[in-house]
Order: structure tokens, then sequence, then C-alpha cells
């Protein structure tokens, strides 16, 4: 199964930014070549470790356990915004205490590593929550400013996720990548 780590905002959290999001749309419009992604799935991605065989996610979930128990609950919010590659994929960022979310990140990678996944090579974490994609270099700078100002309300993040991705068979236009959280645990061992 397709397997990644993330943090997930609370509904509440996430309506925020849905409702910025929908005004940046009705006033700039939609770009041609732009998908955008689904809020119900919206995550912070904290390690990718993208097909992992069934009988690895036992010892996979134990050490996310123990990673979520050594991390401490943190202050986080949905914070302004950008993109990367140019125009490929349009982001709203973070603020808070990115320290701890990127500890929290470098646990997740070595947890993998721990269980025996390949990993890749490692790069520095980098907070966000992707809101659109494109296959080819897109002008996204009208969507990008217009989440610059923008500032969610803080939250506390009280859980690590393993997520499963489910990609698309269908073929049918707009179809968009499920998300399901097949393990959740608490930081700092609480709950």
């Amino acid at each position: 199964m397709r397997l990644f780590a993330a943090v997930l905002p609370p509904k509440d959290v996430v309506a925020e930014l849905v409702g910025r999001v929908g005004e940046l749309r009705a006033g700039v419009g939609d770009v041609g070549g732009v998908r955008w992604t689904g809020w119900e799935g919206w995550h912070f991605t904290l390690a990718f470790y993208g097909e992992v065989d069934d009988g690895v996610v036992p010892e996979l979930s134990a050490r996310l356990a123990k990673a979520a128990r050594r991390s401490a609950p943190f202050p986080l919010a949905l914070r302004g915004g950008g993109q990367f590659g140019a125009g490929r994929v349009l982001w709203a960022g973070a603020a808070g205490d990115l320290a701890a979310l990127r500890l929290l990140a470098d646990r997740a990678e070595a947890a993998a590593r721990k269980a025996g996944l390949d990993t890749g090579e490692h790069r520095r974490y980098r907070p966000h929550l992707t809101l659109a994609r494109s296959r080819t270099d897109t002008d996204l700078g009208a969507y990008a400013d217009g989440l610059a100002g923008f500032a969610g309300r803080e939250w506390t993040v009280g859980e690590l996720a393993l997520v499963r991705s489910s990609l698309p068979v269908s073929g049918v236009p707009g179809e968009r990548p499920r998300y399901e959280a097949v393990g959740r645990w608490a930081l700092g061992g609480a709950g």
C-alpha cells in the first residue's frame, strides 16, 4: 500500500483555508492545466514512504508510535502560501512551532529507515499543504500573492497519522487521490 506520515489539520482550520481559496478562485479565476487538491485530504506530509509491503506496516507503525510518544504536542497554524517549481505546485504554509514540526518529520523519516524502508536522499523538511498542481510551468503568482496575508487560527497538533493514499484508477477527469488514516498516535503518549 502507498503510505505517508502526516499531520492532519482539524476540519474547522481547513474550513478557513477553503474559504480563502474559494475567494481566490472566484477573483482570479481558474488557470488552465491546474488540478486543485480536495480539501478533505489536506495534510502536512511529514515523510513519504511510497509503496510499503503489508508485512512491514506493523514494524513501521510501532516505530511511528514511539516517535509520537517522544514528541510533545505543539501549536501550529496555516499561514501564507507560495509556489514551487515554476508554478507547478501551489501551497499554503505553516506558522507556530515549526522546529517541533520538523523534528516530528525527522522522527517519521527515521521510523521508516529503522523499519527497513528506503527513504531515499534526506532533504530539509519544508512544511506546506498542497492546494493545486500543474504538470507544466504555470503562473500561479496571483494565487500565491492572495495567500500571502492568510492567517488561520492556531491549533495544537496532538497526533501523528499514518495515511494510505489510493491513486485514481478510473480515468475520470478530475478524480483525486483518496486518503485514509490507517494509524493515529497521540503525541507525548497522551490518550
